[in-house]
């Protein structure tokens, strides 16, 4: 069927419900809205779905979930695994606990056992969950950060990590070979509980998902002697992280924690701000404003699906100072490697696992402690996937996990990005260095001394619906056919290019491997610790820039960054944007 056909069908066709129809039909003479829900399939990629909230092919809605969760349940079922079960957990977004049940149902329809959480619960639980209740799957609905009219549809495997290769092209294919959305199998919760194929997820588990985490606390004395003095704001965003996140903070003591009112409940439109995301520094200003009035010493953000933990921390001037994905990073990461060196706990084949666009300073950082560094693509899944590798060859032992987009990860507890974990973590060092007369700013200033000023950036450039994402594909071919000998005023040492999976020398004109799977990212290094990079996202309609720089002092490092940046800005300016 065309594009017209399909509308009418999804119009018309009884197993679509009336409200379907009454919002379809309103489209009826707005030509480029129905090309736009029509023109494809919402396709499930390497991680699920993501998109739209809405009736069509191209939108979320029960029936795209249900074809994903049925293709879903042909695979577990292909590996014989219906038994084990599947885990399934939901964030605050519209549509998200309506997507769950339709997931639980369609997976008992199939004769596969889901374990339900009975109300919403953050993404790293969805990930413990799995596991301790030996699940061979788990699916979270969740679009993380994204603006409120979108939703999403995460895969997770046993080993309680995002699916990666070869299971996600083989998932992929089992949701492509469902032709018809009325072959889907659903039945009702009735049913499926009679038969023991719906079972709600007790409380124990999320008691078990705090004792884990309290178990990751170093210092538990310098808490109990600082936790009453260290004043923190804390706001979820209206998403799952207000109950977690205080009640860890709570038990292991501290005291003075202040939840912005305004954005305490679970709301799914996010009222109060324009975007759900601890990355946008116009997401904090009602937490900064009581930071304000109560004098906060650290003010704490977490997303919808309390992954990605945003910070502020107050200066030396009684202001308040962002920090960034990978200022946040290292100063977790610093921490958490001192405090095993001094506790003589840091092992001999320790690992830390970040990703090919996060900062270098984590570089130096894990050479000084001797541990290693790994870096892997873009997404926390591959962070996920070397803890699984660990466990099996032996090889290393995980000690941290982190990436820029303001995600990390302590402890093997989850296999993603944990924003509860990494508020008690980023805690615990405030109120180490609050006993040690530093500020977490002015822990931040000596790290930049001691290892050099490292400072990134990233321009996003959103290109919506089909003539968005070919322009994408046109820009990413544009440089990869023509790649340039500069970019500003920097020559480049060497070209990645991920999706041909080279590395070119330039300078000396060998080609050798990446070493990771291919991926539609291209990656330019020169001297001194600088970098670009070029990517389409995985998740949203956006094509990526990404920089980084080192300098002496802090000022060298800002020159430096936007003349490489205005370079990046002229390469895709070149390149079609």
């Amino acid at each position: 069927m065309n594009i017209r056909e399909t509308y009418e069908f999804w119009c018309n066709d009884p197993y679509f419900d009336e409200d379907t129809h009454e919002e379809l039909r309103k489209l009826a003479d707005d030509e480029k809205e129905i090309k736009e829900r029509f023109y494809k399939e919402l396709e499930f990629g390497t991680g699920g779905l993501r998109g739209i909230i809405g009736a069509g092919t191209n939108r979320m809605n029960i029936y795209t979930v249900r074809k994903a969760a049925q293709g879903l349940a042909n695979y577990i079922r292909k590996k014989g695994a219906e038994e084990k079960g599947i885990a399934i957990a939901y964030d605050s977004r519209i549509c998200s606990g309506e997507f769950a049940e339709e997931t639980a149902l369609c997976m008992a329809a199939n004769g596969i056992k889901a374990y339900i959480f009975p109300s919403l619960r953050p993404t790293p639980m969805l990930s413990f969950a799995l596991r301790e209740l030996d699940c061979t799957a788990g699916v979270v609905i969740t679009a993380s950060h994204n603006p409120a009219e979108y939703n999403g549809y995460k895969v997770y495997w046993e080993d309680g990590a995002q699916i990666t290769a070869p299971k996600d092209k083989e998932i992929i294919a089992e949701v492509n070979a469902i032709t018809g959305y009325g072959k889907v199998k659903t039945i009702s919760r009735e049913e499926a509980e009679a038969k023991g194929l719906y079972k709600v997820i007790g409380p124990e588990i999320d008691d078990k998902y705090i004792e884990a985490l309290k178990g990751l606390v170093l210092f538990p004395e310098i808490i109990k002697r600082q936790a009453g003095k260290l004043t923190i704001v804390y706001t979820p965003l209206h998403g799952t992280g207000n109950l977690p996140v205080r009640r860890i903070l709570r038990e292991l003591g501290f005291e003075k924690v202040y939840v912005v009112e305004e954005q305490e409940k679970p709301d799914g439109n996010f009222p109060t701000v324009r975007y759900p995301n601890p990355e946008d520094k116009d997401a904090f200003a009602l937490a900064l404003k009581l930071a304000e009035k109560v004098d906060a010493d650290l003010v704490l953000a977490t997303d919808p699906d309390a992954d990605r933990l945003g910070i502020f921390a107050k200066d030396a001037g009684g202001g308040y100072k962002s920090f960034d994905g990978n200022m946040s990073g290292m100063l977790i990461m610093e921490y958490l490697l001192s405090g095993r060196r001094r506790l003589g706990k840091l092992p001999e084949n320790g690992a830390v696992v970040t990703t090919i666009v996060s900062g270098k300073m984590s570089e130096r950082i894990a050479e000084k402690y001797g541990v290693k560094l790994i870096r892997t693509l873009t997404g926390f899944k591959y962070i996920g996937e070397q803890i699984k590798l660990f466990e099996q060859n032996k090889s290393n032992e995980f000690l941290f996990g982190y990436e820029e987009s303001y995600g990390c990860l302590e402890g093997t507890h989850a296999r993603d990005k944990d924003a509860v974990v990494a508020v008690m973590a980023l805690c615990e060092a405030a109120a180490w260095y609050m006993e040690q007369g530093l500020t977490l700013c002015g822990q931040m200033e000596k790290l930049f001394k001691e290892y050099g000023y490292y400072k990134e950036d990233l321009c996003t450039v959103t290109l919506k619906g089909q003539e968005g994402a070919e322009k994408i594909r046109r820009i990413m071919e544009e440089i990869r056919k023509n790649v340039p000998d500069t970019i500003g005023k920097r020559r480049v040492q060497s070209f990645r290019d991920y999706a041909a999976e080279t590395v070119r020398n330039l300078k000396e004109g060998s080609v050798t491997e990446t070493g990771l799977p291919k991926s539609n990212v291209l990656y330019f290094e020169f001297d001194g610790d600088a970098w670009c990079c070029i990517r389409p996202s995985g998740t949203e309609p956006k094509i990526k820039f990404y920089a980084g720089v080192r300098g002496e002092t802090k000022e060298s490092a800002k020159e430096q960054l936007q003349e490489l940046m205005d370079g990046v800005t002229e390469l895709a300016r070149k390149g079609g944007i």
